[in-house]
Formats: structure tokens, C-alpha cells, sequence
């Protein structure tokens, strides 16, 4: 990832970038976007949640900027929020959830950092999903765990996203290109 001439806040807030950028300490940093893989596995993760919008209380969004603190702003592969949470242009409070759809070019450690990102504002359910190797992993405090009855979920809710089902649909999404 390239890092960029240290910019301020304001700067990156009143700029467009395209795909948008996370924002570190005053540095832009790219994201590892733009790839049908990483494209495919988005829209399946936010049809499902946003599918189940009502029965979970949840919305689900790409693209979408969380500042995690004051001077980092990430922007999670799907960021699904509470219902009830306030409504901000940019997400202030911390998600319900965070996931990370992972590309061929992401690193462990960048991923730590973005997971220490989330976790430091207090997201309580970060997931990484590799589209292509098939893993799926939930990132918690001692380090990353693969989902137990191959499944992601939300304690305390209705939430339980089968990983059979998703990379079923990713292969049919992929065999019809």
C-alpha cells in the first residue's frame, strides 16, 4: 500500500477519492478493492445482512468511513450497524460488526492493524473472509479463530451467517462470468 504526503483531517473528510481511502494518522492509505473476488464476496455478505435487515436489527453497507479514532478513519469491506444506532454521515460509534474480505495482496500484519483498529473503538465481532482460499476467521483478543460449526454469529442475536451458503453462492457468482 502506498502511503501518501501527511494531509489534515479536514483535507481528507473534504475530498473524493476513488475507490475512497482509510486515513492513518495523516497519511492516505489505498485499500485492496476493485477485484471481482473481493467485489463478489461484498455484495454477498451485505445481501445477507441486509436481507435479514429486520428479523436482526442490523444494515449493512460498503464503502462506508468509521472513524476509530481521532486521527484514523478505516473503511471496513462491510460495516453492519445496529438499527438503532444514530445516523451519521460518518459512523461514529462502534459497529456491530466489521468484516474484511481479504485480497491476495493483504498482509497479516496490515490486517492486525486494522483489527486493532476495530477493536480499539470497540467493535465486538471483526471477521476476515478469503474468498479465494475459503477461510474465515474471527479475530478476537488472542488473535484469530476460525468459526466453530462453520458459521459467523452474534452472540445475544439472531445473527448466524453459514459459511457454506456464502461461498455457495460466491462459486455460482464466480461460474457465470
Amino acid at each position: 500500500m502506498v502511503r501518501a504526503t501527511l494531509i489534515p483531517v479536514s483535507e481528507y473528510l473534504n475530498t473524493t477519492y476513488r475507490p475512497d481511502c482509510d486515513y492513518i494518522d495523516g497519511a492516505i492509505e489505498e485499500r485492496n478493492v476493485g477485484e471481482r473476488p473481493h467485489a463478489f464476496m461484498q455484495s454477498i455478505l451485505v445481501a445477507i445482512f441486509n436481507g435479514n435487515r429486520r428479523a436482526w436489527n442490523v444494515v449493512a453497507a460498503t464503502g462506508l468511513r468509521v472513524q476509530t479514532s481521532v486521527t484514523r478513519y478505516r473503511i471496513p469491506d462491510v460495516c453492519v450497524l445496529r438499527r438503532s444506532d444514530q445516523v451519521e454521515a460518518i459512523v461514529l460509534a462502534a459497529p456491530l460488526v466489521c468484516i474484511e474480505v481479504l485480497s491476495p495482496r493483504d498482509t497479516m500484519s496490515s490486517m492486525q492493524e486494522r483489527v486493532d483498529d476495530y477493536t480499539r473503538m470497540g467493535v465486538e465481532h471483526i471477521w476476515l473472509i478469503d474468498p479465494v482460499s475459503r477461510h474465515a476467521y474471527i479475530a478476537t483478543d488472542t488473535g484469530f479463530q476460525r468459526p466453530s460449526e462453520g458459521a459467523f454469529t452474534v452472540s445475544g442475536t439472531p445473527i448466524r451467517v453459514l459459511l457454506d451458503e456464502v461461498f455457495g453462492e460466491f462459486d455460482e457468482m464466480m461460474s457465470q462470468l
